[in-house]
């Protein structure tokens, strides 16, 4: 391939800016134009600051801007370069396969309640422009659900949204700027992955272990300066992990010295967990907010979710649900409090949640009876430990007929990809979860002996 080396340098010369936005601005500019294509190295840090006469770190601060728009890449030695259009991981089916999916993250479709009843005792008045947003009938019973699990006299006001994703990229947009940190657990629940890098924002990656966020994680993620962390107090997706009493009061501890940066609690699993409820909220923080969504227990298709938050972020939040523009349908927060109150829909979410951990600990102790020790954890995933590397593991489960999605699309930290897989597993009957299970060792063992363990697993046979 012949390079032009004197239009690459003309090019180059069209970046302009003093300040790291006017710089990232020019260079998006060039990006959208085409003057820039996917694969075009960016000039180094210092180069660039030199010909622009700008200290090094707002160069620095410039190409962090457009990284965290995914609109380039930085790869150590090899430098900064145009991004391509990379797919992005989204939750749900994969289209086109003939294999069967245990990757969807979806819950089970003949769980989820039929609305057809309650539609019929729904469509009253209509709605129109200046009434107030929330279904009175809704945000009392969201009230009464919300109170029940923060702090006693902690103030607190209601927002609904079309959806938890929806009311996080809200709370982010109402309190942060672009280049701002954000505390996001590693691994990392996709929609947020997504939500922050859209947004523009720094994820600032903390670990999470069996029960849950860990302390040294956050307050390292502190000490850089976040201004927002967002938090799975259980059922963490992908690990299944669940906050501990003794977890969330350190976590609250580190917290109080910070009262002001923005605490939100995705508890996106909430009527199905089969945990104890433990929040990062303290008393006397001032900026947070608690989402819950229905779509885990209703279905993905039942857009909404209820925020809890501080007075101030509450009035912020509605300042961009006001009516005429993007506030949730009545007759969808009628249809969801409908199915909340019915006894017989209560009943059904509580056997749906048993249900996925009863299907979730027998494939781990299948997996555990295989070698492979598998802790059940909460929430519709199973967060595999595959001493292999996952993409080797997931090429040999195709082979016998499965598609896995790896661990590496949840992780945010720049170290080694996870050697795990995140399955959904709970559809499967006794026969397939036995057959999913041998397969699974079969695959970790030809992965490892592919990639040259010196000493591969030793995988029991099933009986």
């Amino acid at each position: 391939m012949v390079v032009d080396a004197r239009k690459d340098h003309d090019v180059i010369a069209e970046i302009e800016g003093r300040s790291a936005a006017e710089i990232a601005d020019s260079l998006r500019a060039l990006i959208e134009r085409g003057r820039l294509r996917p694969g075009d190295a960016l000039p180094p840090v210092r180069t660039l600051a030199e010909q622009l006469g700008v200290n090094r770190n707002t160069a620095v601060a410039a190409y962090r801007q457009l990284g965290a728009s995914g609109l380039v890449v930085t790869r150590g030695r090899a430098g900064t370069r145009v991004a391509g259009a990379a797919p992005v991981a989204q939750e749900g089916f994969a289209a086109d396969t003939a294999l069967r999916d245990i990757g969807t993250g979806n819950p089970d479709a003949a769980r989820i309640p039929d609305p057809s009843r309650a539609l019929l005792g729904i469509a009253r008045r209509p709605v129109l422009y200046g009434e107030p947003v929330i279904d009175p009938g809704l945000e009392q019973w969201a009230a009464e659900w919300m109170h029940h699990d923060l702090p006693a006299g902690l103030p607190l006001r209601l927002t609904v949204t079309s959806g938890a994703g929806d009311a996080v990229e809200r709370l982010l947009a109402q309190a942060l700027t672009r280049d701002d940190a954000v505390a996001l657990e590693d691994p990392c629940f996709l929609t947020s992955i997504h939500t922050v890098r859209i947004g523009g924002y720094r994820p600032v990656a903390v670990p999470v272990d069996e029960q849950g966020m860990t302390v040294a994680g956050l307050r390292a993620a502190l000490e850089q300066g976040v201004r927002a962390v967002i938090c799975t107090p259980r059922a963490q997706n992908p690990t299944g992990a669940s906050l501990s009493a003794e977890r969330a009061a350190e976590l609250r501890a580190v917290l109080a010295e910070h009262p002001y940066v923005l605490v939100i609690e995705d508890d996106h699993y909430s009527l199905l967990s089969q945990r104890p409820f433990h929040s990062l909220i303290g008393p006397e923080h001032r900026r947070w907010a608690l989402v819950r969504s229905v779509s885990k227990f209703l279905g993905p298709d039942m857009c909404l979710a209820v925020t809890a938050s501080d007075p101030e972020t509450a009035e912020r939040l509605a300042m961009r649900l006001t009516p005429g523009t993007t506030w949730v349908s009545h007759l969808l927060q009628r249809l969801v409090h409908a199915l909340a109150i019915d006894p017989e829909v209560a009943a059904g979410i509580r056997a749906a949640g048993a249900h996925y951990a009863a299907r979730n600990r027998t494939f781990a102790e299948l997996l555990t009876a295989q070698g492979l020790p598998t802790e059940p954890g909460d929430g519709l995933n199973v967060w595999v430990a595959l001493g292999a590397p996952a993409r080797a593991v997931v090429e040999q489960l195709m082979r016998r007929g499965w598609l896995a999605r790896p661990g590496d699309e949840f992780a945010l930290a720049g170290g080694a990809p996870p050697e795990r897989l995140r399955l959904t597993v709970h559809e499967l009957d006794d026969e397939e979860l036995r057959r999913l299970a041998s397969d699974l060792a079969a695959s970790v063992r030809a992965a490892r002996e592919a990639s040259g363990a010196a000493e591969p697993v030793r995988l029991a046979e099933v009986g």
